[in-house]
């Protein structure tokens, strides 16, 4: 099983579990994600959600080979018929408290996922990028506006402008994670954080959450609408099929080409 689910003590974790392709995600795992974040929206039983990874890598982001065989239109329909979308649909929705444990890297959607949970913990080793210009794309999920939001303007434009990745302490410093813990702990440490919401009353955590959630909610919804249309068009554009082309001859791409 490439995403391991399991409900114990009130808590519903969703661990990746794909190592060998560093938890490159697939469509079939975001379904699998999809389907049980939205179970758990119906399980009084569950009280919070956990998603880790492995110590030594938390996702390498989508698995390039199945994302494209999954093109989608470039006037950027149909994304609510798409996996990831219903993934990140059912994450940034839920009124349960999720938490996110990270690890080593945490590329593209990786990153983008985190700032959909309510608390991010990483692992001293952990490693961010949004690697989407570099790629011919940019910004998706609303990504756009949340890092803008979390980091401020200059941080965020340049972490999605450059792309470049960034460890855990500036994480911690632009807010995008909580704390920073031993690689060791992490995990645990995660653990016992969900504990601490599970123990908590579920209808105090759900209105918190909808409070602070609420302001944000119809930006978001614009953001995701608008990144999409760009999304949609710069995948099938020729820089796209450059950056993608050259990832898979392993070189360089060559931008310059292009105006």
């Amino acid at each position: 099983m490439d995403i391991l689910s399991s409900k114990t003590n009130g808590v519903l974790t969703l661990e990746f579990n794909r190592p060998e392709r560093k938890n490159a995600i697939t469509s079939a795992m975001y379904q699998s994600m999809a389907d049980a974040i939205n179970e758990a929206e119906q399980d009084a039983a569950v009280r919070a959600i956990l998603i880790v990874g492995k110590p030594e890598i938390f996702t390498a982001g989508n698995d390039l080979e199945d994302f494209m065989k999954s093109a989608r239109p470039a006037d950027g329909s149909g994304i609510e018929e798409r996996s990831v979308y219903k993934f990140m649909m059912a994450l940034s929705g839920s009124t349960k408290p999720v938490v996110a444990a990270v690890a080593g890297a945490a590329v593209g959607i990786g990153t983008t996922l985190l700032m959909h949970c309510d608390l991010v913990y990483a692992a001293d080793n952990a490693k961010f990028s949004m690697p989407f210009v570099q790629l011919g794309l940019c910004p998706e999920f609303a990504s756009s506006i949340l890092l803008t939001q979390i980091a401020g303007y200059p941080r965020a434009a340049e972490k999605l402008m450059l792309g470049e990745a960034f460890l855990a302490q500036e994480a911690l410093e632009m807010g995008l994670v909580s704390k920073i813990v031993p690689a060791a702990e992490l995990r645990a440490f995660a653990e016992g954080q969900a504990a601490k919401l599970v123990a908590l009353p579920a209808s105090s955590i759900r209105a918190t959450k909808q409070l602070m959630k609420a302001a944000r909610k119809g930006p978001v919804t614009e953001a995701i609408a608008a990144e999409n249309k760009f999304f949609g068009a710069m995948l099938a554009a020729p820089e796209a099929k450059e950056a993608f082309t050259a990832f898979f001859e392993k070189r360089k791409p060559d931008f310059t080409k292009f105006s």
